[in-house]
């Protein structure tokens, strides 16, 4: 009988593998004659490897039923996975088919995933791997299950970061009532201030920061009704359309509401979903509830705005208004008196101010005051069917809303993607960003707590963290900034003199592309890379920031005029971007068309003094084609 090698396995395997190997040329066997000991696992790997495609005698084993005695005639299994690429092998590269056989020659094919005495030619690496990859796939096993042993699971580790988070707001106070809340944060929009003896509770008017934790408006109310010993209650104004807002931008909202909703249960604070517009049904709600005291939050815009003046036009003479900037660290009136001309002429005000406002948070705290009445079950699905927006633009699959949600994203841009933010921000082929766009936008999450995150990582990421602190602060205040003090942010109105000049003066020059809006919409003018961020944009509800300037100048330099391209930057950015109708987009639109934060450059046709950017020089800061081919049409319908 043919001589037998037996395959070596660990102690603790719960059976030997045998592999019955016979052969009739020992001196083709030399290497591995079954009286010498088997090579290990790591220099079998390493002998494969390199016989890999040579000829190498030892890469095929005649085997004929005469040759393999009686008891070992059965099946030896080759692993599904034997032909793919193994982490901790390196590249195994087998012979073994897509369906999961071995190469025999035909009419000799074994059955699925087994070898049998009726195979005439076997390669002997297929077996030889079948019983490395075994082995490999056990000692990966024993390594798992040690790991997982250690390992915190997501929801686990999840629960380990709010609990230290929740420490750290406790080590800032107890309550917000103990906390030294900086006054600053806070104006009165009414004329009174005093809050009137028989009230029955406060109420805090939620509108642009959506979330509990980590909100400066939600802890004056709660520290107000903590002082006055009464309940205090939530709501929020759902208006049935607002801008061009659509179900995407609704759908993120109203989920995230939901969470609020929650957690405002767990915390003894009934919250009110309130159908319709503020200064419809606001003021019925304040003096149905007897309330005391109304707080706000703020956004610079000139609808919210203008909530903000019709609710204080109707309220009881008696409630004080109160109106709290929980979107910005240093409160937008606070960091300048004026409209600021750049980045250069804020920056040093902002840096001044940081020390005193970023600050950490006390916790919204389960409210001690119960409410006088329960409060009614909110209709989330009836509310949602009851909006008049348009449901054309589907919401998106990557950003699940939520502070929650929103929280996990800046953990993983701590973890994986604040090492690249300094050097590879602006590679739209990169994954350096942050992606906490839509989340700030509805403040699901706060800035101020992700600056109070990422800058515990300045030690290791100097220029990442920095880079973060210039656009998370310095240029997202700056165009909150802008949006205040300018009423004409959305038009060329709102541009510096020497811009509407240069503007008017090449708004008759010819333009090389002329777009209508339906086919920039569409994605389909003659530059492959605009198409591509376009179509980025319209799927994901999010353009790469680099991208986003040249896109904008390229719809001045495709477009009629000056005010048509900006109105049809601002509606395709409001229409289709999760984070549009804010600051930072109505800015963006009016950097890149209208020249607002920048200065004058060398002057050209169409652009006139406006800078300019053209595809050659996207084609310097990145692969373009490497994009392009990721958005392109037929591979978005995939």
């Amino acid at each position: 009988m043919a001589p037998t090698m037996w395959v070596k396995q660990p102690r603790n395997h719960p059976s030997p593998l045998k592999m019955m190997l016979p052969h009739s040329s020992p001196t083709r066997w030399s290497t591995l004659h079954p009286t010498q000991p088997l090579p290990s696992v790591r220099s079998s790997m390493a002998m494969l490897s390199s016989s890999r495609g040579r000829g190498n005698p030892l890469l095929c084993l005649p085997i004929s039923r005469a040759s393999v005695p009686a008891p070992c005639m059965g099946k030896v299994p080759i692993p599904e996975d034997a032909g793919r690429e193994d982490d901790a092998s390196g590249a195994l590269h087998s012979q073994v088919t897509a369906k999961g056989h071995a190469p025999f020659p035909e009419g000799h094919a074994p059955s699925r995933a087994c070898v049998t005495p009726e195979t005439a030619w076997l390669p002997a690496t297929t077996l030889l791997r079948a019983s490395i990859l075994a082995v490999l796939r056990m000692r990966r096993g024993q390594r798992k299950r040690k790991a997982e042993a250690t390992e915190v699971p997501p929801v686990s580790r999840r629960r380990k970061e709010e609990e230290e988070a929740l420490q750290e707001r406790r080590r800032a106070a107890p309550s917000v009532r103990e906390f030294k809340y900086n006054k600053k944060r806070v104006r009165l929009v009414s004329q009174g201030s005093e809050l009137k003896e028989d009230a029955r509770c406060i109420l805090y008017w939620m509108s642009r920061d959506q979330r509990v934790q980590d909100n400066w408006a939600f802890l004056y109310a709660q520290r107000l009704a903590l002082k006055q010993q009464l309940p205090l209650h939530v709501c929020f104004c759902l208006v049935p359309k607002f801008l061009d807002a659509t179900i995407r931008h609704y759908g993120f909202m109203l989920k995230g509401l939901q969470e609020v909703a929650k957690e405002c249960a767990e915390l003894n604070i009934p919250f009110h979903l309130l159908l319709g517009y503020a200064k419809d049904v606001l003021p019925t709600f304040v003096v149905e509830h007897g309330v005391g005291g109304l707080v706000t939050d703020f956004c610079p815009l000139r609808l919210p705005r203008q909530w903000v003046e019709d609710v204080k036009e109707r309220l009881p003479e008696d409630v004080p208004f109160a109106q709290v900037d929980a979107h910005n660290i240093v409160p937008c009136w606070v960091a300048s008196p004026k409209q600021e001309y750049s980045a250069r002429t804020i920056r040093g005000k902002i840096h001044a101010q940081l020390p005193e406002f970023l600050t950490e948070f006390p916790s919204v705290i389960r409210h001690p005051h119960p409410p006088s009445c329960p409060v009614e079950p909110i209709a989330w699905e009836a509310c949602y069917s009851s909006l008049q927006v348009d449901r054309s633009v589907e919401e998106v699959e990557w950003a699940t809303p939520g502070t929650a949600a929103g929280l996990a994203v800046l953990q993983s841009f701590i973890t994986e993607r604040l090492k690249f933010f300094g050097s590879h921000r602006n590679d739209p082929n990169k994954a350096a960003l942050s992606n906490l766009s839509p989340w700030f936008h509805f403040g699901q999450v706060s800035t101020q707590r992700a600056i109070l995150e990422v800058q515990k990582h300045r030690s290791k990421y100097k220029e990442s963290v920095d880079a973060f602190v210039e656009e998370a602060v310095v240029r997202r205040e700056l165009a909150e900034n802008f949006c205040y003090y300018n009423e004409n942010y959305d038009s060329v109105q709102g541009a510096c003199d020497w811009a509407q000049t240069t503007l008017k003066l090449h708004a008759k020059d010819k333009r090389p592309f002329l777009y209508e809006l339906q086919e920039l919409e569409q994605g389909t003018t003659h530059d492959a890379l605009w198409n591509a961020a376009q179509l980025q944009m319209v799927r994901e509800g999010k353009m790469h920031g680099f991208l986003r300037m040249y896109w904008a100048k390229k719809i001045l330099e495709w477009t009629h005029s000056p005010e048509k391209a900006l109105q049809f930057a601002i509606y395709l950015n409001d229409r289709y971007e999760l984070d549009g109708r804010d600051p930072n987009g109505y800015v963006g639109c009016l950097w890149s068309i209208c020249g607002i934060h920048d200065q004058g450059w060398a002057e050209r046709a169409v652009f006139g003094k406006i800078r300019y950017m053209n595809y050659a020089g996207c084609k310097r800061k990145f692969d373009v084609g490497k994009f392009e081919r990721r958005y392109a049409p037929c591979m978005l319908s995939q």
